[in-house]
């Protein structure tokens, strides 16, 4: 069967390529989407988007839940940011309109 698309990617010193935009568009996949690798025994790889139920990273889990714990334990270590922090981001996102929901541009190094 002819391929419908064909890009090519360099693999980086830490083993990461880059998914060109065109195969995360033909794939249906944004920025924290995932995928899986096949290899079959004639050593051809193929891509296949993951369905978005998948099971959430057991790291950032662990993290999240770590976090959770610790607040519940020790309340008084959540605090407001302060006031001159506040000012800084508010200074440094000054005229930028963000939409967290909006498509990433280019090519991204996941």
């Amino acid at each position: 069967m002819p391929a419908l698309l064909k890009k090519i990617s360099a693999i980086t010193e830490k083993g990461q390529v880059t998914i060109p935009k065109s195969v995360r568009e033909a794939l249906g996949v944004e920025y924290g989407g995932r995928i899986a690798f096949y290899v079959d025994e004639n050593r051809v790889v193929s891509i296949q988007k993951e369905a978005e139920d998948q099971e959430d990273d057991p790291v950032i889990g662990g993290f999240l839940n770590f976090l959770a714990e610790d607040m519940a334990k020790h309340p008084e270590h959540v605090r407001e940011f302060p006031p001159e922090l506040v000012a800084r981001m508010v200074e440094a996102t000054k005229g930028l309109e963000i939409d967290p929901d909006a498509p990433i541009l280019g090519d991204v190094a996941l």
